[in-house]
């Protein structure tokens, strides 16, 4: 049973990111408040989800970059531990994901209008950036479990990425490519619903690569 042929194979693809600068900086807490609410999709993404390629091997992973700055910067500790404690996987979208950061700005604001325009200082100012994303194929199918769990091991974290979180968030998928593979195609619920249960945020990639590989294989096994 544990090489039992998928009804579809998985293709493992990957991604590369081309960062650009949106022309738009922000002093204050008002200013980040504002651009916020303009600058485009991607860009929100890119903040929030920067951190997990930059500190692949940081356990636990640092805060979003809005989070970082307001701490960091402009020395608000509550409203960056507000800023992290957004429930992220249980959102579906860039646009419910604005519009929690939003909420919690302001509800920040109003309780605290006298840091609504306190500045960071000189040189400091929040820089927004947004990714230009490339979808690229790879040369890893999988026709069952066993090739799955193999191919995981060699694809880049690049590749773990884009099918785990850009698949549920960017582009508003109800759960991962590699979950909704082994349902659709596998057809292991039982399995399906453990990796789409995980929380992808507790983890760094490469944690969470081995951990989808374990619950695999452990899943293999007892299938004989």
């Amino acid at each position: 049973m544990n090489e039992r042929k998928a009804k579809q194979p998985f293709h493992f693809y990957t991604k590369l990111n081309l960062l650009q600068y949106t022309g738009k900086k922000a002093k204050n807490l008002e200013e980040l408040l504002k651009l916020i609410k303009e600058v485009p999709e991607s860009s929100i993404y890119h903040h929030t989800h920067n951190f997990l390629f930059t500190s692949n091997w940081v356990i636990p992973p640092p805060a979003s970059d809005f989070a970082y700055w307001v701490r960091e910067v402009l020395q608000e500790k509550t409203l960056a531990e507000a800023l992290n404690g957004i429930d992220i996987p249980g959102l579906t979208s860039i646009p419910a994901l604005r519009e929690e950061i939003i909420s919690v700005i302001e509800q920040y604001l109003t309780a605290h209008e006298a840091v609504r325009r306190r500045e960071a200082p000189p040189g400091e100012d929040f820089f927004f950036t947004e990714a230009v994303t490339f979808i690229l194929p790879t040369r890893y199918v999988a026709n069952n479990l066993v090739e799955f769990a193999e191919l995981l091991e060699q694809v880049s974290v690049s590749s773990v990425y884009f099918h785990v979180f850009d698949a549920r968030l960017r582009l508003q998928r109800a759960e991962n490519d590699f979950s909704f593979w082994i349902r659709d195609s596998i057809g292991d619920t039982e399995l399906a619903d453990k990796i789409s249960s995980v929380d992808p945020y507790f983890y760094t990639l490469e944690e969470l690569r081995k951990w989808i590989i374990k619950t695999v294989r452990e899943k293999i096994g007892r299938m004989g």
